[in-house]
């Protein structure tokens, strides 16, 4: 018995046991990655033209 073909056939038994998530699952997950993402990089990008403004003021 190989080192690689044991790996392999045990590889293939631990992945018979991984519960795998559903579409609805997947679904709402990518939909609060999505929204997260869009929610900080509207925050983020409001303290970006935040601090311009400030230092654009302070520059004059």
């Amino acid at each position: 018995m190989s080192k690689v073909g044991q790996f392999f056939r045990e590889s293939r038994a631990e992945l018979k046991k991984v519960v795998w998530p559903s579409r609805d699952d997947v679904v709402s997950s990518v939909k609060v990655v999505i929204i997260s993402t869009v929610v900080i990089a509207i925050v983020l990008g409001l303290f970006d033209w935040g601090f311009t403004e400030v230092f654009r003021t302070l520059m004059k």
